[in-house]
Order: C-alpha cells, then sequence, then structure tokens
C-alpha cells in the first residue's frame, strides 16, 4: 500500500455512497439504557476502556452479555456497541447540554462490498473525548479489515488523525468529496453534511473495501 503523505495533495475523488453515508444518521436507531440493576459489583480485574464510552462508570461495567449475530462486525460488542434492526452497529452517546437525550456517536455497516463508517457531530461539534474515540474507532476497522504492515497502519493513522484534527479546528469545510487515504484499496475519508435521518449536523465517514473472499 502506498500511503498519501500530504493531506491536501490526495485525490479528491467523489463518491457514489455519500447518501448511503448520511442516511447512517439515526433515523431508525433507538438508545438502548444499561440496567445496572441487574450489573453485579465491580469486579477486582482491570477493565480496559472501550471505545464506546465516554462515562466512566460506564467504563466500569462488564461487556454486554447479549449475543450478537454472527456478523462480520459482531466484535464490536466488546467495544459497548449495539445491532440494530438493519443490522448497522452503532454506539450511543448522552448529551452532554441536554439531559436525558442521547443520539448517535459512532455507525458502521456493510455495503456492497464496503465498511462505511462514521463519526457524528451534534451541530457540527465534537464532543469530549470523541475526537481521540473516533481515531480508534477508524483504526480498529482499518486494522481488522484491511490488513496493512505497521509502516503503512502508522501513515494511515498520522492521516485520519490530521484529517480529524482538521474537521476539529475547522480547517475542512463538508464537501461532497472524499480523500484517499490508501492507494491500492481506495480507501476514503470525507467530512459531510447529514441529508437525512433525524440528527442534524455532519459526519467524518471514512468508506474501506472488504477484500473478496
Amino acid at each position: 500500500m502506498n500511503i498519501i503523505v500530504r493531506l491536501f495533495g490526495a485525490i479528491a475523488l467523489q463518491i457514489s455512497v455519500l447518501a448511503a453515508m448520511s442516511s447512517m444518521a439515526m433515523s431508525d436507531d433507538k438508545p438502548l439504557r444499561v440496567n445496572t440493576q441487574q450489573t453485579p459489583a465491580v469486579s477486582q480485574r482491570k477493565t480496559t476502556q472501550r471505545i464506546c464510552s465516554l462515562d466512566p462508570i460506564e467504563d466500569l461495567l462488564p461487556p454486554p452479555q447479549t449475543k450478537a449475530s454472527n456478523s462480520l462486525l459482531s466484535y464490536l460488542a466488546e467495544q459497548g456497541f449495539t445491532q440494530n434492526q438493519e443490522g448497522s452497529w452503532v454506539c450511543y452517546a448522552n448529551d452532554p447540554k441536554k439531559e436525558g437525550r442521547y443520539f448517535t456517536l459512532f455507525k458502521v455497516k456493510q455495503v456492497n462490498g464496503r465498511l462505511i463508517a462514521s463519526s457524528f457531530l451534534d451541530e457540527g461539534s465534537l464532543i469530549q473525548g470523541q475526537e481521540n474515540r473516533s481515531l480508534d474507532f477508524f483504526m480498529m476497522l482499518v486494522e481488522r479489515h484491511m490488513n496493512p504492515n505497521q509502516e503503512n497502519r502508522q501513515g494511515i493513522r498520522r492521516y485520519l488523525e490530521a484529517f480529524v484534527s482538521l474537521v476539529k479546528q475547522g480547517k475542512i469545510k463538508p464537501t461532497r468529496r472524499g480523500f484517499l487515504f490508501d492507494q491500492p484499496n481506495r480507501a476514503l475519508v470525507l467530512y459531510h453534511t447529514l441529508s437525512s435521518g433525524n440528527l442534524k449536523g455532519t459526519g467524518i465517514t471514512i468508506n474501506i473495501h472488504l477484500p473478496k473472499s
């Protein structure tokens, strides 16, 4: 794999799956609440911080016990994600500005041989902790489904880290164009508005091809 080093030197490509990306907002997602009454006392063992947990109390809870379907992305259940009826894996977050409100923070779906994964910005802003969690989320998918070597993995991480940081700083505006971050696999990253769903705002989305079996 040949990593394109310069962010804005990447070839900008318009991609036909943008509608699928933006429709991944939260049109049919329903928040799930943790039933803490059935949760046993916190064990003595040290738990690893999960990607889908921005609450220190949630980090102490054991992994969900519900059995996920035999999905390519079933491993996300260990990170606190849940699978909705349409087959997407989603991560919900509490709105820090409005008590009792949930919104979709991360979402990933398999579409026509691709994985389309998004980190949603509520009203165009990243919530606390979302920047690093987004990078960890994207890199988990890259490492599991693109099989990069160590050098390319580091290059991809630096690229996506710079992209997310520039979005946070307002130096990248929403657009319908994607930027290549891996040449052979034509993996794309873009920052776009949401054209459908209940979540109003923008999303950072990666689009990676799944290897043919």
